[in-house]
C-alpha cells in the first residue's frame, strides 16, 4: 500500500485527507492519505526516514517556504515562486530517499481564475498576505500581465499595510485576493479590513478560503456588485495536479 499525507500545523481544517481517501476508495487505489502535524519543520526528516512507504506529501501553513531547504531538487516554477506545496518521494538504488518539490497552488489558482479576468478592468491586484500561498498567487497574476501589490498587517519591504488601502487605491487595484486565514471557519464574523463601500461591479474578489463557502470578505464584495469566488475549485485543481506529479 502506498502512503501519502500533508504536513503543517494546525491541520484540523485540512481538506486533503477526505478528498484523497475518497478518491482512493472510489477508484480502488491501494493507498492511504494521513495528516502529519509537525510542531517544527525539522521533524520532516524523521517522518521521511521512519515512514518507508510514504510516497509524497502536501505542504501547508507554515512550512511552504521552510520545506525548500530539506529537498534534493525544486522545480524551476516552485523555485521562482519561492514556495513548495507538494513533495514527491522516490527511492534511490542505494536506499536513500530523493525529495523533489513542486508548486501546484499556482496551477490550481491559474486555472480557476483565468476565465474571470477581464483585461479591460483587471490590470492591478492586491494580494492580502505574504506567505507561501500569496507568492504562488502573485506569480500567477503576473503571468497574466497584472501588476501586484502585497498587503501585510506589518510594515515590510515592498508591501503596504491595511490602513494604506484607500478608496482611491481600490479604484486602480480591481482584483483582490485573500491569501490569509481571516474569515476561515469558525471565525465567520471576521474579514480583512478594507473600504468595501469603494468596491464596484468591475472588482473581482477571490478568497483562497473554502470553509465557509462564502466568507464575510466575499459577502461584502458581492453586496457591492463585485465578482466573487472561493478557493474550492483551486483546491480541487491543485490536488489533481499533485496526483499527476506523484504518479509520473
Amino acid at each position: 500500500m502506498k502512503r501519502y499525507g500533508i504536513i503543517g500545523t494546525p491541520l484540523g481544517h485540512s481538506f486533503s485527507p477526505g478528498y484523497f481517501n475518497e478518491k482512493f476508495h472510489n477508484e480502488d487505489i491501494d493507498a492511504i492519505y494521513e495528516k502529519y502535524e509537525l510542531p517544527v519543520i525539522t521533524d520532516v526528516m524523521g517522518l521521511v526516514k521512519y515512514t518507508p512507504d510514504l510516497c509524497g506529501f502536501n505542504v501547508t501553513i507554515p512550512y511552504k517556504e521552510k520545506i525548500m531547504s530539506f529537498l534534493d531538487i525544486v522545480s524551476p516554477e516552485a523555485r521562482a515562486i519561492g514556495a513548495v506545496n507538494l513533495v514527491k518521494i522516490t527511492n534511490k538504488e542505494n536506499g536513500e530517499r530523493f525529495l523533489e518539490g513542486h508548486n501546484t497552488d499556482v496551477i490550481g489558482f491559474t486555472r480557476s481564475i483565468q476565465s474571470l479576468l477581464n483585461p479591460l478592468y483587471h490590470k492591478r491586484a492586491l494580494i492580502l498576505g505574504t506567505g507561501g500561498a500569496s507568492k504562488a498567487v502573485g506569480y500567477a497574476l503576473r503571468q497574466f500581465g497584472l501588476d501586484t501589490l502585497l498587503v501585510s498587517r506589518y510594515h515590510k519591504n515592498d508591501t503596504i499595510t491595511y490602513d494604506q488601502i484607500t478608496p482611491e487605491l481600490l479604484a486602480d487595484y480591481t482584483v483582490i485576493v485573500n491569501c490569509t486565514p481571516c474569515g476561515m471557519s469558525p471565525h465567520f464574523d471576521e474579514c480583512p479590513s478594507l473600504p468595501y463601500s469603494a468596491l464596484t461591479s468591475h472588482h473581482l474578489l477571490y478568497d483562497l478560503i473554502y470553509n465557509p463557502d462564502e466568507t464575510l470578505f466575499l459577502k461584502k464584495g458581492r453586496a457591492q456588485g463585485a465578482i466573487t469566488k472561493n478557493g474550492l475549485e483551486m483546491l480541487l485543481l491543485q490536488a489533481e495536479a499533485g496526483w499527476e506529479i506523484w504518479n509520473k
